[in-house]
């Protein structure tokens, strides 16, 4: 049990850890990266002491323009899968603590919504619309929630049932009340948990439509610089550090993402349990 915890606690503190340096990296990029954005230097440069990670065709510093990119993973990351999981949070609860015909108004919707093609539309809708950061934002999040709401609802049906529940009914309070101060608190930790796997699905979602070039152009994204290394010479010139950098801080993000959903996810499980005794 103490080695079970401890992996826990490793969990929790590695992902934290390789979030909060990721994110840290978008905030603070302007003051920490080495170079401007936009600074020029002779292009194809290996790595160097001046330039650990060499430059790309333009004369870019590919570590400057790491942390750059990063704002825009963070943000499509965050902002689509806030919007995802509070629209399967709504669902969700409303599914699960009325039932009836709400419920399966609200899981025909769901349904409907899983069975589309995603990445197809998104790179459809990028495609379309010229690929803005606030347009695949939206789209996002109005397709990835489906997941969330079909988790929510088995909790709540099951939460709704509790005694401390039908107490709370007998005592008077109606449902918005029962929903948000005490079926709310008892699925935090799953709600937070699916929170970083969506910000995760929605990092690599945006990462394939700017891969295929259909990325907003207008922002510097990992994306993005896979893209270039891949149509402008990375491979030609042997430039690995330009080619194989974007991924490992994918890979990294994802990694972090998925370790606090983890942990979060195990802790809701210990919570459930203690409701249940």
């Amino acid at each position: 049990e103490a080695r079970e915890l401890n992996f826990r606690n490793y969990e929790l503190v590695i992902g934290l850890s390789l979030v909060l340096f990721f994110v840290s990296c978008a905030i603070l990029s302007p003051y920490i990266a080495p170079y401007g954005e936009n600074e020029r230097f002779e292009p194809y440069g290996h790595p160097s002491l001046s330039h650990p990670l060499g430059t790309n065709d333009i004369g870019n510093d590919i570590l400057s323009l790491l942390m750059y990119s990063c704002r825009v993973s963070v943000v499509v990351g965050f902002c689509a899968s806030a919007i995802a999981v509070g629209i399967g949070l709504v669902v969700g609860l409303l599914a699960g603590y009325f039932g009836g015909y709400v419920d399966e108004m609200l899981m025909c919707v769901t349904d409907t919504v899983m069975i589309l093609p995603k990445l197809p539309l998104i790179i459809l809708i990028g495609a379309y619309t010229g690929g803005s950061i606030r347009t695949i934002i939206i789209v996002i999040g109005l397709l990835w929630w489906t997941s969330t709401a079909r988790i929510i609802r088995p909790k709540v049906m099951q939460l709704r049932e509790m005694e401390y529940i039908s107490a709370s009914r007998m005592l008077g309070f109606g449902s918005r009340e029962v929903l948000l101060h005490e079926i709310l608190p008892n699925i935090l930790f799953i709600l937070v948990s699916k929170y970083m796997l969506t910000a995760a699905s929605a990092l690599i979602s945006e990462v394939s439509l700017s891969f295929l070039g259909l990325g907003d152009p207008s922002w510097s994204s990992w994306g993005l610089m896979i893209h270039m290394a891949f149509t402008r010479g990375g491979f030609v010139n042997r430039l690995w550090t330009w080619v194989l950098s974007p991924p490992i801080c994918i890979m990294l993000f994802i990694l972090g993402l998925m370790l606090l959903a983890r942990a979060f996810e195990r802790r809701e499980l210990s919570a459930m349990a203690e409701v249940m005794v």
